[in-house]
């Protein structure tokens, strides 16, 4: 019924397969004038908020209205219907408001699922400009009770409008919504934006994730901590895990950083994808360019695309910020790796040094000076010092290193991390440097090390050399390298040394040229076509070298000094020469060489002769054993020090000194201060043949000092027996040295080194120097010559056999003979021919010395040329032991 009372309106002229809710009044039509003049408003039609309420199932009790078809117009406006007058079905029902229709829903079900370009296809085809859906309905007048109609998708579209605008309007809102003639773009447009604002909203909620991941981490934790009080809360096992995979993995910093850049590219191009009409991978890169430059979003339009590249420029400012930061330590750590000394060496077949003391100077010198003839080598030193000290170091050494590359770095020789990055395995000799202080700890040190290099997977191509401090030590560490190790023990070569010179005045000066670089050393190489040749032929050979022994190849690879003159050498043997480089000589057709007879069957007579010891060292029974085989039975060994005399004897015997085994010395012990005046006066001074300064045991472990207190008592010495010399003897010592004039406190001294001999040894170099200048002491043993013997042995271990063998007690040695022995006076030999004639008392003559000359000539190099040789003339020679 209607309201009025009157009789209900008919029923609709047009049947509706869709049914919509009814509309807002802003959306009622008003009739043009073309309809309202050949149809007036029908005054019975239903008000258009109707208060009567609406049927809930309005077929229920009654029969549903026929359903018809009907063609609906385009966009455009013109009509594909039979009649352009006819109203559509969406006008027809937003005209009439019916109200029993509003809450009726129709299932819309599209056709089979096809691609977009064929679906505009098919729409361009039925109605251009829109799009068609295929529903489906049931309708009592169709046959078989269902039929298919094409109907706009703008009506679909429309209904949800609609359905919208209804709640609003429930609310007390209204917009203007235009439901009717929308074209395929608009429904294309509003599509876009819901997938947009979908995209938006997926791109918060993402962005959310970590906060709601945060609180329920919290919340875990609190509720753990409430259970168990000891338990640890789980953010701080997550950050635990993250600080583990930060510092465990290299890459972990640029790999987060990365994915930090794309999750925030991502975001971005989503959101930017929500409010602005550009496809998503412009998004994408939109994006991007706003992380790479924050300047690019002042070009945004709108509050929303302006809000969000925003958000994006600032989020590129802490990317970059944060890459910067890691380039930068990166930067920074490499630099500081390299200034530290921590960065791989990549080089092969050097010489590799590992400590540092005050040897490696001269030791660095002498090896320069063996690379010389090869344009130059490379020496990597590694020790537990800074890298720019260790530079700055060998850059205040004053000697050039004729080519020689040396690289420091910083590590320790006990880990073999460190020795694989100096390139252990592929040096051809490795110098273990003993430590400055005391002598068991730098030994103990020592053989640890030489585990360290024996462990080394990857095997070593090169040599050990080892520099110990003490003897005793020496089998220990053999055992532990064993084929792989030389040893060479600096205290116990200082004191042979010393001995020797003691002996024989001038030998220290020889024993530096040949141990040294600069002049001449000992080279061992084959030449076939030496093979079948006699040794006393094989002597005269070399125009450039003097030979001093054979490598047999029967003997395993023994090293033989002086043999045989009959020896024939075999096929494999091996010629040790002393010549200036290892490429300087070479053999030569046999010279013409007259052989004559020594002038006389002389021998050197031995006398007891009187020493004394100044000081105290470690290996000080050793040196007695070694001087009590050089001297003649009843010599005396004085030993003054500071040690008790009731402690001597203990610490001795301690030692390994047996004094039962000591045949031709007597020990006389003096206690006292070698650096005081008045207990040095107390000693017949005047009387010795020699006197050794030993460096004291108590001072060792610093050089400076030790230094000092052998300087002064050096000087103390001297001044002492200048004061007892008669006159008449100083007069002519002064006549005879002649450096500086006769008063003076160094002239005395010089004049009163010509009764007996001092030899001093001292541990700097640097101090060396001042008192070889001074000429107060006949010679100085220094560290220098343990530097040379280690830089020789380095280059060629198999010469380590040939310096035992000459430090030794038994064997062969180098001594100085008068040249009376092999020459008459005023007689013309050349060299060759004092070689032969020295093979008489089976002698190996490798040098001399004049009587005008201070220093020796090593293998001269005119061996041809003769000359008048003086009875005051000294030959250098290799003999065996008396």
């Amino acid at each position: 019924m209607s309201v009025d009372g009157e009789a209900a309106p008919p029923p609709p002229l047009v049947h509706r397969d869709w049914f919509f809710p009814s509309a807002a009044p802003f959306l009622h039509t008003a009739p043009s004038s073309s309809s309202s003049s050949s149809k007036p408003a029908d005054p019975r039609r239903p008000p258009l908020f109707p208060s009567t309420r609406r049927n809930p199932k309005p077929y229920l009790g009654q029969s549903r209205p026929p359903m018809t078809t009907r063609s609906f117009p385009s966009s455009s406006g013109s009509s594909s219907a039979p009649s352009s007058s006819s109203p559509s079905p969406l006008q027809s029902f937003v005209a009439r408001g019916d109200y029993r229709y509003a809450g009726i829903r129709r299932k819309v079900c599209f056709d089979a699922p096809r691609t977009k370009d064929a679906a505009r296809m098919e729409g361009r085809k039925a109605a251009p400009g829109l799009r068609t859906a295929a529903i489906t309905d049931s309708g009592a007048g169709s046959p078989g009770g269902r039929m298919k109609s094409r109907w706009p998708l703008s009506v679909f579209v429309a209904d949800r409008l609609s359905i919208l605008d209804s709640r609003v309007r429930a609310c007390g809102v209204c917009a203007p919504l235009v439901l009717a003639n929308i074209t395929s773009e608009e429904s294309d447009k509003i599509l876009s934006r819901s997938r947009k604002s979908s995209a938006l909203f997926a791109s918060i909620a993402i962005l959310s994730i970590p906060f709601i991941a945060f609180k329920y981490i919290d919340y875990v934790s609190k509720l753990r901590r409430s259970t168990d009080s000891e338990a640890v809360s789980l953010s701080k096992q997550l950050a635990y895990r993250v600080d583990v995979f930060l510092s465990v993995y290299p890459y972990a910093k640029p790999l987060v950083l990365l994915l930090a850049t794309l999750l925030l590219i991502g975001l971005g191009g989503l959101s930017l994808y929500g409010v602005t009409d550009d496809t998503l991978a412009d998004c994408l890169w939109l994006s991007w360019t706003y992380v790479a430059d924050s300047g690019n979003h002042a070009n945004s339009i709108g509050f929303g695309p302006k809000l969000v590249s925003l958000s994006i420029s600032f989020g590129g400012m802490l990317i970059f910020a944060m890459m910067l930061g890691l380039v930068s330590d990166a930067i920074s750590e490499k630099f500081d790796s390299l200034r530290k000394g921590r960065s791989e060496v990549i080089e092969e077949n050097h010489t590799l040094v590992l400590g540092w003391s005050d040897k490696l100077g001269s030791l660095l010198n002498q090896l320069a000076i063996a690379n010389k003839s090869l344009g130059g080598g490379t020496v990597v030193v590694m020790a537990e010092r800074d890298k720019e000290e260790m530079e700055l170091d060998i850059a205040k050494m004053e000697f050039d290193f004729k080519g020689t590359s040396v690289i420091c770095r910083s590590g320790s020789p006990l880990i073999l991390a460190d020795l694989k990055k100096v390139s252990v395995s592929k040096a051809r000799a490795v110098v273990v440097l003993a430590e400055d202080g005391n002598a068991d700890q730098s030994d103990a040190r020592a053989l640890r090390t030489v585990l360290s290099l024996t462990g080394v997977k990857e095997g070593l191509r090169g040599h050990i050399v080892v520099e110990l401090s003490d003897l005793d030590n020496e089998v220990l560490v053999k055992l532990v390298g064993g084929d792989l190790v030389e040893t060479v023990v600096a205290h116990d070569v200082i004191g042979r040394l010393m001995i020797q010179c003691a002996r024989q005045p001038g030998l220290a000066q020889i024993w530096e040229d040949i141990l040294g670089f600069e002049n001449c050393e000992f080279y061992i190489k084959r030449w076939p076509q030496l093979d079948g040749m006699q040794f006393e032929d094989v002597l005269i050979s070399f125009p450039d070298a003097i030979p001093c022994g054979i490598k047999m190849a029967s003997c395993g690879g023994k090293i033989i000094l002086n043999p045989d003159d009959s020896y024939i050498l075999q096929e494999g043997d091996e010629v040790l020469v002393i010549a200036e480089d290892d490429d300087t000589y070479t053999p030569a057709e046999l010279p013409m060489v007259r052989r004559g007879y020594l002038p006389k069957d002389f021998i050197v007579p031995k006398s007891p002769e009187r020493i004394l010891f100044c000081g105290w060292r470690r290996d000080i029974e050793d040196m007695i054993m070694v001087l009590d085989a050089f001297l003649a039975p009843g010599s005396e060994l004085w030993m003054f020090n500071d040690v008790p005399e009731n402690e001597r004897e203990k610490k001795l015997i301690d030692g390994g000194l047996d004094f039962n085994r000591l045949e031709n010395i007597s020990l006389v012990n003096r206690e006292g201060n070698a650096v005081i005046r008045r207990h040095l006066e107390s000693l017949p001074l005047e009387s010795f043949d020699s006197i050794l300064i030993l460096a004291d045991e108590s001072v060792e472990d610093s050089a400076i000092q030790a230094d000092s207190r052998s300087l002064a008592t050096l000087l103390l010495i001297r001044d002492i027996q200048a004061k007892r010399l008669p006159y008449k003897e100083a007069i002519v010592s002064h006549v005879s040295r002649g450096s500086f004039s006769h008063g003076t406190w160094i002239g005395d001294m010089q004049q009163a080194s010509n009764k007996s001999v001092i030899i001093s040894e001292i541990l700097d170099p640097r101090t060396k120097n001042l008192l070889s200048v001074s000429k107060i002491s006949d010679y100085v043993l220094s560290n220098e010559l343990v530097s040379m013997a280690l830089a020789m042995v380095a280059e060629d271990r198999q010469i380590n056999d040939v310096l035992e063998e000459l430090f030794a007690e038994e064997g062969n040695e180098m001594q100085i003979r008068s040249a009376d022995l092999y020459v008459r006076e005023e007689e013309e030999m050349n060299f060759f021919e004092i070689i032969l004639r020295a093979r008489q008392r089976k002698e190996i003559v490798i040098g001399y010395r004049l009587a005008n000359s201070e220093r020796a000539i090593i293998n001269p190099p005119d061996k041809n040329v003769r000359h008048k040789w003086s009875a005051e003339d000294v030959f250098v020679v290799i003999a065996e032991k008396e």
